[in-house]
């Protein structure tokens, strides 16, 4: 028979050539498991086939990285014997289809791929992303998606403490939801997935097998057309209950020494769990499907083989270990059943009713696994926009109303007051600052974090965009009196097979390694979600950052709040009047035109470093990192954050030679606005450290007074503020 003949009508997601390299590698043609098995292994989803060229350019190394990619999070050590193991990834296509179950089986899924590490879960994050508020879909995903997170991270008690929301027409039709986990665990007990050893049990914990999800992997992997909503039946549906009792009995059995290798059954579910340990521990597996506790019947080797129900791992452990095993979670009232062994072949056997359902050799699963250097074109340069080309507001202050008030700037106080992020009583510094600040619990040792990305940057230019989504993450960590350690990085993107589309993602790649380079701040861990558009129209390239700092005594953090009137304005940084593609001109002008501002590397790191030395040293009483909107929006925000009552705001008196609205909204980067009550110091140490320190004004009560803009109050500014949202969400 010829291998066209052979070829099913159904490739499941693969290509014809993919189908073909099948049939050589089996010698003869898969059955309906077989190549199941094959079409979510070889996904973009599981096998980064499009981005793996590039993915091995980023740097993953430092003194300071314990596991860098390639197991389910990143670790790094934080000193006294503790690591801190953390990951970002992406449920973007399920969270369109069904938004509250695909939000929450995200969260269900970092969760797991932390603790599968050993460590306990403190904090969760999340980067959202809707389309325009004037879809008719908007407000029903934003609703789902935060209900979901909220439910799911609420119900396992772990606080959701971060992360960002943006609104753009470019996710009309694919919204984002990134979800990242941020665990600790002893450094001497770190878990992986390498199922080293052969004649050893392998185990299934946690939940029953059903039916959902099926092929959840390889939806994830392909663009949307407009029958979304027939793909409902491939998204999980979560039991957060569940997963708390998982979590608990893992890390019950994680304080003996009886497991050999741990994996989450996330994507593809069993089969990726399974063809992941045996490679990694350079074994084969056997597995006798009847014994998979099933919640429904009649399923087939496929259904089980590709199934993604939630909260299950799969476990390798030490003969003779397995009835210790079984109490604790029989204890903990999971499923547990020893459904196969490892073996030298090499293999990986399914085995059902006494038939063998698949045998396919391990190794092509992961290494054979196609790897594409797909044909990229740069992104077209974008002209400089100078300050004297984007025209002023007739009133500069009604311009800052303006874009605090907007959906791209207004508060996001109504989708985190939704999450519990007190639970565990570790949170320092809560959610709606730079970075959330989370305790090491019995300690005064804290963990920063924070994720950033500013897509219409990365659009204009992917490689300044790549560099300053690190960046701004980075100065966010900063912001607070944290040191930088790592990053993690979801990095979305539309169809790789469109050249423009693959130079996006070169391009962010570059940036984002050349800023991590540049910072010392290594990629750890990771996601790739790619062939995010529908009907051919993509969404803003959105290479979203996760960064985590650490901190030795969480009494010195310092926040973004005005404290008292009195104190001294600093900007640490130089200011350009930076307008090209800033919200000023989108939202003020209505042009999107121009490059982004350009991310000096050197002189974010000097700045940053000055930053840190001042908070640890008491000068400074808050510090706020300057991104979208500028100086003006920064101050309006650091005015909102005082005590209401109190109401601290600022009279900023400048002499500069770039125009007034330019030195307000241009979004030059490396900045931070700092106050003091020891301005000589801040001097002084600028000086040390050969940065550029300006004081620009001091805090006052009640009111806002920038240059050339009416008074502002601050209860006016915050009304603004605080509105938009719940009114927008009250209105469906």
């Amino acid at each position: 028979m010829s291998i066209t003949a052979s070829r099913p009508q159904d490739l499941m997601g693969l290509s014809a050539d993919e189908y073909d390299t099948i049939l050589e590698i089996l010698g003869r043609a898969p059955n309906v498991t077989e190549l199941g098995i094959f079409s979510v292994m070889w996904s973009e989803h599981c096998s980064y086939k499009s981005s793996k060229k590039w993915l091995k350019t980023l740097p993953t190394e430092g003194p300071q990285v314990i596991q860098g990619p390639g197991e389910n999070a990143g670790v790094v050590d934080i000193g006294d014997g503790q690591a801190v193991i953390f990951k970002i990834e992406s449920h973007n296509h399920p969270s369109f289809i069904e938004p509250y179950q695909g939000a929450a089986t995200g969260v269900g899924g970092i969760l797991r791929d932390v603790f599968t590490m050993g460590a306990r879960p403190v904090a969760n994050l999340n980067a959202l992303r809707f389309g325009s508020p004037d879809h008719p879909k908007t407000r029903h995903l934003v609703g789902g998606v935060v209900a979901g997170i909220g439910g799911y991270g609420n119900c396992i008690g772990v606080p959701t403490v971060g992360g960002e929301v943006n609104f753009d027409p470019s996710y009309n039709g694919n919204i984002l939801v990134n979800a990242m986990t941020v665990g600790i665990a002893s450094t001497d007990k770190i878990f992986y997935s390498a199922a080293a050893g052969v004649d050893l049990p392998v185990v299934y914990v946690g939940s029953k097998t059903g039916r959902d999800g099926i092929h959840g992997a390889t939806m994830a992997s392909a663009e949307f057309a407009d029958d979304s909503d027939e793909k409902r039946p491939t998204v999980q549906v979560g039991d957060p209950f569940t997963e708390k009792l998982l979590l608990e009995a893992c890390l019950e059995l994680m304080a003996t020494d009886a497991i050999v290798a741990i994996q989450d059954m996330g994507a593809a579910g069993l089969t990726s769990s399974s063809v992941e340990m045996a490679s990694k521990g350079d074994v084969g597996i056997e597995l006798d499907l009847d014994r998979v506790p099933r919640r429904e019947s009649g399923m087939t080797a496929y259904e089980i083989m590709l199934s993604e129900s939630q909260e299950r791992m799969l476990m390798v452990l030490q003969p003779g270990r397995e009835d210790e095993a079984r109490r604790i979670f029989a204890k903990w009232e999971l499923d547990f059943a020893v459904i196969g062994t490892t073996n030298a072949s090499g293999r990986l056997t399914l085995i059902e009713g006494g038939n063998e359902e698949a045998n396919i050799p391990v190794a092509p699963l992961v290494a054979a696994a196609p790897e594409y250097d797909r044909p990229w074109t740069p992104a077209p340069p974008c002209a400089v926009v100078n300050a004297d080309e984007v025209p002023a507001a007739d009133d500069l202050g009604d311009a800052l109303i303006s874009l605090v008030g907007s959906p791209e700037l207004c508060s996001r106080r109504w989708i985190w007051e939704q999450y519990d992020h007190m639970v565990m009583g570790d949170t320092v510094v809560r959610p709606g600052g730079d970075a959330a600040l989370v305790r090491v619990h019995g300690t005064g040792k804290g963990l920063a974090m924070a994720t950033d990305c500013t897509p219409r940057y990365v659009e204009a230019n992917p490689i300044e965009g790549g560099r300053q989504a690190v960046a701004e993450a980075w100065r966010n960590v900063t912001a607070v009196g944290a040191t930088p350690l790592a990053v993690t990085n979801n990095l979305n993107f539309g169809n790789p097979e469109r050249p423009e589309i693959m130079g996006q993602l070169v391009g962010a790649v570059q940036g984002i390694g050349e800023a991590c380079t540049a910072l010392d701040c290594p990629v750890v861990s990771g996601n790739v979600s790619l062939y995010n558009e529908t009907n051919g129209k993509a969404i803003l390239p959105t290479p979203v950052i996760g960064c985590v700092g650490v901190m030795s005594d969480v009494a010195k953090a310092v926040t973004l709040d005005f404290k008292a009137a009195g104190d001294t304005i600093f900007v640490i940084g130089e200011t350009l009047g930076w307008l090209g593609c800033s919200l000023y001109q989108r939202q003020i002008t209505g042009d999107t035109t121009g490059a982004p501002p350009p991310v000096d590397l050197a002189s974010e790191r000097k700045n940053g470093d000055l930053v840190r030395h001042l908070i640890a040293d008491g000068v400074l009483t808050a510090c706020h990192d300057v991104s979208d909107g500028g100086l003006a929006v920064a101050l309006a925000e650091m005015a909102m954050a005082s005590e209401i009552g109190t109401d601290i705001g600022a009279t900023i008196n400048v002499s500069t030679d770039i125009p007034t609205h330019s030195w307000l909204f241009g979004e030059d980067q490396g900045r931070y606005v700092v106050t003091t009550a020891a301005p000589e110091a801040v001097v002084d140490a600028a000086a040390t450290a050969g940065v550029a320190a300006h004081a620009i004004g001091v805090t006052t009560v009640s009111t806002l007074t920038l240059p050339g803009a009416r008074p502002i109050s601050v209860a006016e500014i915050r009304a603004t503020h605080e509105h938009w949202l719940p009114d927008y969400m009250a209105a469906g």
